[in-house]
């Protein structure tokens, strides 16, 4: 089998650059282009250990500390939790690229008789893997960039009531939640009806008007001793009542904007 060197090794730097800049755009480290491409250089050289007469325990150890060192080179170290972040961001990336292109590959190079799958010839050729490879990590980073977005507005919410019954749920900041009762002055957390009626009379609620686009009336809310949020309590609120679930991330209930303010304030 013929292996040509100076393929091999611009293929790896390739890879190894894209996900130092993957780990550099994620976390939002924003070193010079020129760290990561030399960091980029130091894990293709790496490659050569792999033509030497070592055992695989110490091809692991040596793996281990190349990418020790690359990491280094392109970010630095400030503190073990900045060190291990970016270790872990590196490691997570790798697995996630070379997963997909390991899956792709044996998608086109593989056929399946019942339970045995046989090598047909065929394999995806480099120029393609330099063309996916990119566009997996733009997806990945994307992606994160949403999660990251969307489930910094998620908290465990644990709503405790009057006469001490605790309901414990998923709640989601909603900024465009400004309901606040106009007489007592207190917010409004909504709660989705199919699961608070168990905890209050809704014979007894406080009417909280409300208005949005084209509607507006009257939102039932009932009165509680606490909320407590990232465990900070919060007296100040009311639970409102409303008859659709909620279909937001798993939430359970929508945090009035207010709150936002009050956990800065708090911390």
């Amino acid at each position: 089998m013929k292996v040509y060197l100076d393929l091999v090794f611009i293929l790896n730097f390739c890879y190894d650059l894209l996900l130092m800049m993957t780990v550099d755009i994620t976390l939002k480290r924003h070193k010079k282009f020129f760290r990561l491409l030399i960091s980029a250089f130091v894990g293709a050289i790496s490659l050569g250990i792999l033509f030497l007469p070592l055992n695989n325990a110490l091809l692991f150890l040596i793996k281990i500390l190349t990418s020790i060192v690359m990491i280094l080179i392109a970010f630095g170290y400030k503190n073990v939790k900045y060190f291990t972040t970016n270790m872990i961001y590196l490691y997570m990336c790798s697995i996630i690229l070379g997963g997909f292109l390991y899956f792709l590959n044996i998608e086109f190079s593989y056929k399946q008789d019942g339970l045995v799958f046989f090598f047909d010839g065929f394999s995806i050729n480099y120029v393609i893997l330099l063309i996916l490879g990119p566009i997996i990590l733009y997806i990945y980073i994307k992606e994160h960039k949403k999660f990251k977005s969307t489930y910094n507005y998620n908290y465990l919410v644990n709503i405790v009531f009057k006469d001490g019954k605790e309901l414990r749920c998923n709640g989601f900041l909603d900024t465009g939640n400004k309901l606040k009762d106009p007489i007592t002055n207190k917010y409004v957390i909504l709660v989705s009806k199919k699961i608070l009626v168990p905890y209050v009379n809704i014979r007894s609620p406080i009417y909280v008007p409300y208005k949005v686009v084209g509607n507006k009336g009257l939102i039932s809310c009932y009165s509680i001793k606490y909320i407590k949020v990232n465990e900070q309590i919060f007296k100040n609120y009311l639970v409102g009542l409303i008859p659709d679930k909620i279909n937001i991330n798993g939430s359970d209930c929508l945090l009035n904007y207010k709150l936002m303010e009050d956990l800065c304030l708090e911390k």
